[in-house]
Order: C-alpha cells, then sequence, then structure tokens
C-alpha cells in the first residue's frame, strides 16, 4: 500500500477518519487479514487492499446499501489509473469481497473469506461480539485469534499503519 493510492482514497472518503468506520476500523481490517492470512494462505495483497477499500466508500456511520460495490467500484478506477498493481484474477477478488462483504456469505475462495473475516472479527468496536458461525476460516474461529481482534476492537486500538497513514496526510498535498 502506498502513500500516493492512500492519499488518494482519503481524499474521496466523506465520512470522518475518526468514525467507526473509519481509518482505526480500516487499520485492524488490515492488520486482522494479514494475521489469518498466515494461516489461511490467502493473497496478501488483496487482503490488504481490501481494508483500505471495503468501506471507502460509505456515505453514513449505519445501514448503508451498496457502499461495498461502490468501494470495489472505485477499487476499479484506483486499479485502472495505475495506483496499485494487480492481476485481472487478484482484482475480481477484491471486488467480490468489498461488493459482498456485508452480505453474510461465508462460502467462498480462501482470499475472499479471510477479507469477509478480517473485517467481521473487528465487530466488536460496534458492540457485535463475532460469532463463529458467520466467520469462514478456521483460522478466524481460534479463541486465541478471536479474543485478540475482540480486545482490540473494543479498546479501538490504533495500529502502525494508521499513524503512517496520517503521518502522510500532515504533509499536505
Amino acid at each position: 500500500m502506498n502513500e500516493t493510492l492512500v492519499r488518494a482514497v482519503l481524499a474521496e472518503y466523506v465520512l470522518p477518519w475518526n468514525g467507526i468506520h473509519g481509518l482505526r476500523h480500516w487499520g485492524r481490517v488490515l492488520e486482522n487479514g494479514q494475521r489469518l492470512a498466515e494461516r489461511t494462505g490467502a493473497d496478501g495483497d488483496v487482503v490488504e487492499l481490501f481494508a483500505l477499500f471495503h468501506d471507502s466508500r460509505r456515505v453514513n456511520e449505519g445501514s448503508d446499501p451498496g457502499h461495498g460495490l461502490r468501494g470495489g467500484d472505485f477499487a476499479r478506477t484506483l486499479w485502472e489509473r495505475g495506483l496499485f498493481d494487480l492481476s485481472e484474477e487478484q482484482f475480481d477478488l477484491l471486488h467480490h469481497a468489498c461488493e459482498l462483504h456485508t452480505a453474510g456469505q461465508v462460502d467462498g475462495d480462501v482470499t475472499v473469506q479471510t477479507c469477509w473475516d478480517a473485517d467481521r472479527l473487528d465487530l466488536a468496536r460496534v458492540w457485535i461480539i463475532p460469532d463463529p458461525r458467520f466467520l469462514c476460516t478456521e483460522a478466524a474461529k481460534d479463541e486465541g485469534v478471536l479474543s485478540w481482534a475482540i480486545e482490540r476492537s473494543r479498546s479501538n486500538h490504533q495500529v502502525t499503519a494508521v499513524g503512517t497513514w496520517l503521518e502522510w496526510l500532515s504533509r499536505g498535498p
């Protein structure tokens, strides 16, 4: 994930960066996904980009039907502009993961499943404890992983990547 890409995404983000779907959430989804991908074998590039795009086109903090599809379509725009490098197959996984991340599905490609689990593991930020029945991978269902993710979510933990993103933005255009 590079500075130009992060700047492009945040320039279009209309919600508060510190909101429940903002940067801290994206950062935890990023680290959740990285941790899961080590165990699931998911494509780490797709998982990392999912963290950035999945909620990037929300227009409110409540019910926002279609925000995942809008996020996937926004990713396509930036991909076509060359702001990040994925194969067409990888991009299709990213778009699919973004589009359906709130649909409650559990079946699919392991990379898509890892993306969905990375997001679902951060539900405790809105006082919803992730239910293992609605997680896709055995890695996400692991009691240690669940406890780790829930604690970070409840405490609104800020990951290192978020600090880096904010530093990039503080330098101006």
